[in-house]
C-alpha cells in the first residue's frame, strides 16, 4: 500500500443472508486527497462496496467472505463502523438520512460529538460547516424534515464532515435532486477536497456529474470492475457509457 493511498480494497466478496452474492472480487483504491468515483447501474454493486468499506454491511445481513480493506495502511476488513468514524472514515448513506425532528444545526452537532470536542472546539467546526453551506446557516434553526431534499442532502453532508473526517464515502449524492442543486453539492465536494484535503469515494448513478468532479474512476457491472480509469479518460469513452453507464453512444 503506497504512503499516499489512504484507503485500498483487495478482491472483496459480499454476501447477503450467506446465499447472495453481491459484489465478487472487487479491488480499487483512493489516494490521498483524491476524489474517485464509483459508477454503474442500479444493482451493480456499488452501495455494497462502500457499506462492506465502512463495516455498515453487516446491519443488513451481509458479510466480506472475501479479500481485505487496508484503511491507512492498516486491515479494516472486521473493525466496527463507530471505530472507522472515530479514526476519520465516515459515510453518509444513500437517501439523506436526517433527524427530521430536530433541527438542521442540531443535526450538525450530533455528527461532531464523536470526537469529544471542546465547546469551542465544536463552534469552530460548526461554523467551517456553514462556511461551505451557507444555504444550512439560513436554515439552522428549522427541523430538518421541513427542509427540501437538495437541503437535506447538505445537512447529512455537512454532518459527517463535523466528526473531521480523512475519507468521505458519498452514497448516490444526487439522488432524487434537482439538477442545479446536484451541481452545487457536487461543486461544495470539489472544494473540501481542494481546500480541506478530504478525500471522497462517491458511488453514483449520473457518471456525468460525477466524472467532471472525479480525479479517477471505478465502473461496477454485477458486483464486479470492469472498466477503470482517469475521470477524463473514461468520460471520453463513448463505449463505456453506452454499455455500462446508461448512456446513448
Amino acid at each position: 500500500m503506497s504512503a499516499q493511498t489512504i484507503l485500498q480494497v483487495e478482491e472483496i466478496e459480499v454476501v447477503y443472508d450467506q446465499v447472495i452474492l453481491a459484489v465478487h472480487g472487487v479491488s480499487l483504491a483512493v489516494g490521498q486527497g483524491e476524489i474517485v468515483a464509483l459508477l454503474g447501474a442500479n444493482g451493480a454493486g456499488k452501495s455494497s462496496t462502500l457499506k462492506a468499506i465502512s463495516g455498515l454491511v453487516g446491519a443488513e445481513r451481509g458479510d466480506v467472505v472475501g479479500g481485505r480493506i487496508l484503511y491507512r495502511g492498516a486491515d479494516v476488513t472486521r473493525v466496527s463502523p463507530d471505530t472507522l468514524v472515530r479514526d476519520g472514515l465516515v459515510q453518509v448513506l444513500e437517501g439523506r438520512h436526517c433527524f427530521a425532528h430536530l433541527s438542521v444545526e442540531e443535526n450538525l452537532l450530533i455528527g461532531g460529538f464523536v470526537n469529544k470536542p471542546s465547546r469551542q472546539q465544536l463552534k469552530a467546526e460548526l461554523e467551517k460547516i456553514y462556511h461551505y453551506f451557507p444555504r444550512l446557516k439560513e436554515r439552522r434553526k428549522s427541523l430538518a424534515g421541513y427542509t427540501s431534499g437538495g437541503e437535506q442532502q447538505m445537512v447529512a453532508i455537512g454532518r459527517a464532515l463535523m466528526a473531521r473526517p480523512r475519507l468521505v464515502l458519498l452514497d448516490e449524492p444526487s439522488m432524487g435532486l434537482a439538477p442545479l442543486i446536484v451541481e452545487e453539492i457536487f461543486e461544495i465536494v470539489s472544494r473540501l477536497n481542494a481546500t480541506e484535503g478530504v478525500s471522497f469515494l462517491l458511488a453514483e448513478q449520473n457518471a456525468s456529474i460525477a466524472l467532471q468532479h472525479a480525479h479517477r474512476a471505478f465502473v461496477l457491472e454485477s458486483g464486479q470492475v470492469v472498466a477503470s480509469g482517469a475521470a477524463d479518460e473514461l468520460a471520453a469513452r463513448s463505449d463505456i457509457h453506452a454499455h455500462y453507464l446508461g448512456a446513448v453512444a
